[in-house]
């Protein structure tokens, strides 16, 4: 295999137009906003205030950032684009370089290692045009290039195969098929022993008319029946359809108070410290101690409660209480507190992250178009829900800690494997490219 010492301006043309911002603007052409490291170009209609270069059909385009992470394509839309100067477009000579055999190139160590020794200081911030044509390589015949592309495609397509039989998406499918089960009475066995649900019911009723008469907890509308059109499917014998507000003792939410945040203080939680089974307290903002004591009047949160979301992206996300701390919480969290000697707030949880508690609180969700919406509470309360006796409550929840540490430990695996398949692909590309 013959091969030439060159430098890349030898066949790359950088594309020398450029814009002022108010020229930019003018000219009505989208922008690139970015290239991802698949090589996937997306674009955006926003203006611009920095100077702006063109990019036309059929030019090589690359990230001057991350060049080495793969954020480089080549444009194939039909009308002219404009992006910031730290991209940089090329035109190139197609009987000198087989731009996608370039591309590989660009991403290999070898290029890295080229860079390193030919620029003092390798790439401190980003590779631009000036720096980026005067490199020199050692570049094959364009058929050489061609073979060497074929060969690199083809162990790309083997290591392809490999990943596909480690879809972490068939993981994320698993929990929520796992979760279904639990709710729907199919992960565990049903015993004839346990008290029925409907029993249960009664005892929370009477709870909670104790509760009402001690003026703990205010006296709250009927419930609606539950019409048959909202039973998904059919229960086992012993569970029972209810509403969630006839099994908690309050479903409120966060202060509707605009916070005073100070440096030091109590803690106070919004939405970012709950995702589906996590209480993440760590991080968090203060607020004083008396803000701290209006905020929590009838509503204070408490080890094993529940915190679902409210707003956001991940509106209908829960976690348990598992931390025993003193804070606040914002109105973007409801606060659900439970008959813990009837109810599993772990179960609860369960069923919230499920798909048929994610569904309930997102067919619930209103005001979704002029932001991203908010869980509203008195339809959070009428949630029809799938009540199994307590002691099967409990069995559920060990089923599904268990079975979750198993697909913790798969997807750990999948995980690693793909970090295998990278190191694989980098070796390849390294082997063809230094020989």
């Amino acid at each position: 295999m013959e091969f030439q010492k060159v430098k890349i301006s030898d066949f790359l043309i950088e594309r020398p137009d450029r814009y002022k911002p108010f020229e930019a603007n003018d000219l009505g052409l989208k922008r690139l906003n970015k290239i991802d490291f698949s090589g996937n170009i997306h674009l955006s209609d926003k203006l611009t205030n920095t100077n702006m270069i063109l990019i036309k059909h059929g030019d090589l385009v690359i990230s001057g950032i991350n060049i080495e992470k793969g954020a480089l394509a080549i444009y194939q839309g039909d009308e002219d684009i404009i992006a910031t100067i730290h991209y940089s477009s090329y035109e190139f000579d197609k009987s000198k370089i087989n731009v996608e055999y370039f591309k590989w190139f660009l991403k290999s160590a070898v290029f890295k290692e080229i860079v390193n020794s030919q620029i003092g200081g390798g790439i401190k911030t980003e590779l631009k045009a000036k720096k980026f044509l005067p490199l020199k390589i050692s570049l094959p015949l364009i058929k050489d290039q061609e073979n060497i592309l074929k060969k690199i495609n083809s162990i790309k397509n083997e290591i392809k195969e490999l990943e596909n039989e480690n879809d972490l998406s068939l993981i994320k499918k698993l929990r929520q098929s796992i979760l279904s089960d639990a709710v729907s009475g199919k992960l565990v066995s049903q015993d004839t022993n346990d008290e029925s649900a409907e029993i249960l019911l009664e005892k929370i009723k009477r709870g909670k008319e104790k509760l009402i008469r001690e003026k703990k907890i205010k006296k709250e509308k009927p419930s609606s029946k539950i019409e048959e059109s909202e039973i998904p499917y059919e229960l086992p014998k012993g569970w029972v359809w209810c509403r969630l507000g006839n099994i908690s003792k309050l479903i409120t939410d966060g202060t509707h108070l605009t916070p005073n945040y100070s440096e030091k203080g109590m803690p106070f939680l919004s939405a970012k410290n709950v995702k589906p089974f996590k209480f993440m307290p760590e991080i968090y903002r203060c607020v004083s101690k008396e803000d701290y004591n209006k905020y929590v009047t009838n509503k204070k949160a408490e080890l094993r409660d529940v915190l679902l979301t409210r707003v956001g992206a991940g509106i209908g996300e829960a976690a348990v209480i598992d931390k025993d701390i003193d804070f606040a919480i914002y109105v973007s969290i409801a606060l659900i507190k439970m008959f813990n000697n009837y109810i599993d707030t772990n179960y609860l949880t369960i069923w919230l992250n499920s798909p048929i508690g994610r569904a309930h609180s997102t067919t619930n969700t209103l005001g979704i178009g002029h932001s991203q919406g908010n869980l509203n509470l008195t339809l959070i309360r009428n949630f029809p829900f799938s009540l199994p006796p307590f002691p099967e409550q409990k069995r559920i929840v060990a089923k599904v800690d268990e079975l979750m540490k198993l697909c913790d430990l798969l997807e750990k695996k999948m995980k690693e494997n793909e970090k295998d398949s990278e190191k694989l692909m980098d070796s390849v590309l390294r082997e063809v490219f230094k020989n």
